[in-house]
């Protein structure tokens, strides 16, 4: 058997394992009893469904990685790589409107399989446990949307990477590196004005008490944003959240009107404060960084396996090319990338921590951050209790519980 098919099959299994094992300890790890810390916000009967929706995720999920898992080593074993090949270039257009069209085959056939498991998590599962508001027509739309997102970026994205690996020569990897990581940027400059909006509205925060608070707090801080939004998260969930986009003077402030709904001004304001504390820590600036770092590492070592032919045997392909060897050497960076998304996280989770810390510290009410903690973990059925093993490998956050630790240790 070709090595790179059998180290491929190898990284599959192995990928497919470790998150059955991961999922089976989470399972049974739950708690019977409801924590101290959440007797007075979940009653025996909620917390019980807290855990039958973890339950229910987890099997679904397991249904859902076998499946795929499944179809892909089915798929690369028959060649299907190879006849997606055939069809892209009987159409004779060049090398990079060929691999656009070998892409699109891929990704495009990819999402279509995946549209019923979709479905199924959404009026199926989120439905049974009363989070669901999506209708069919906002569901269908959001895939439609989704893919002209993909076609229009992805395809920016793709056809500039093809072009320098085929003109820049050795010092190809250096220029798609730089090239993505700017690219990166422009997005997220853009994202809040011309991509969210695409998907839902943001209606500037009614004059108010909450709007007065966070300003106060944002100004006492000296933080700039452009504005504070509402967010019509309703129409898909009942869960909540808030977050910010943007950077410097542009930054925004936006609130699901599910948060709003259920929280006090003084916990949306120490939820907010979390946020800024992000931005005043330089956890942003640190993310970007690591992603700069990350991303370089992959593309010099993508370098290394453009049209290799022992790679293109493996997946039995007729002929070499720059864009099928992007998607293959996909494969056999998989365990680099878990490694680095195993690092990621415990730095994100480190920065929670300092974000708590920075919230509590200049906002000065612990026990409103604690608070909203905990109707944001009963509100969205969050599990309280996952396995150790789970969180290391994949919790950008700490435990909701561990948090709440820490905030009570802090001395205001």
């Amino acid at each position: 058997m070709n090595i790179y098919l059998t180290i491929i099959l190898i990284i599959l299994a192995g990928d497919y394992l470790l998150d059955s094992i991961v999922e089976f300890l989470n399972i049974k790890h739950i708690s019977t009893d409801v924590p101290k810390e959440f007797e007075d916000y979940y009653d025996s009967v909620q917390y019980k469904k807290s855990q039958k929706y973890l339950v229910d995720n987890t099997k679904f999920e397991f249904i859902n990685d076998t499946f795929f898992t499944l179809l892909l080593i089915m798929f690369i074993v028959a060649g299907g790589f190879n006849y997606a090949d055939r069809v892209a270039r009987s159409f004779n257009l060049g090398d990079i409107l060929t691999g656009l069209i070998f892409a699109g085959i891929i990704v495009y056939a990819s999402n279509i399989i995946k549209i019923p498991f979709s479905a199924y998590k959404t009026f199926v599962i989120e439905e049974k446990y009363g989070f669901n508001k999506t209708t069919i027509k906002t569901f269908v739309l959001d895939i439609i949307k989704g893919w002209v997102l993909i076609t229009v970026i992805g395809g920016i994205l793709f056809s500039g990477i093809l072009w320098f690996f085929a003109k820049a020569g050795a010092a190809a990897w250096v220029y798609c590196w730089l090239g993505v990581m700017l690219f990166q940027i422009f997005l997220i400059f853009i994202a809040p004005v011309v991509i969210m909006p695409l998907f839902n509205k943001f209606i500037p925060l009614e004059e108010g008490e909450l709007k007065t608070s966070i300003e106060n707090y944002a100004n006492k801080e000296n933080f700039k944003m452009k504005g504070l939004f509402r967010m019509d998260g309703s129409k898909r969930s009942t869960k909540s959240n808030a977050f910010f986009t943007g950077f410097g003077k542009y930054r925004r402030i936006v609130l699901f009107d599910t948060l709003i709904e259920k929280h006090t001004t003084d916990e949306l304001v120490s939820v907010l404060a979390h946020e800024m504390g992000h931005y005043k820590k330089k956890h942003i600036q640190s993310s970007i960084i690591r992603s700069f770092i990350t991303t370089g590492i992959m593309f010099y070592i993508m370098s290394l396996f453009i049209n290799n032919p022992g790679l293109f045997e493996a997946f039995k392909m007729e002929n070499l090319s720059i864009y099928a060897s992007l998607f293959f050497f996909g494969f056999l960076y998989t365990p680099i990338n878990v490694i680095f998304s195993v690092i990621n996280s415990i730095i994100s989770r480190k920065h929670e921590y300092e974000s708590d810390a920075y919230a509590v510290n200049t906002y000065g009410k612990p026990e409103a951050m604690i608070t909203a903690l905990k109707k944001l973990s009963v509100n969205n059925l969050s599990n309280l209790t996952p396995h150790p093993l789970k969180v290391f490998l994949e919790y950008s956050h700490p435990p909701v519980l561990d948090r709440i630790k820490a905030i009570r240790n802090i001395r205001v």
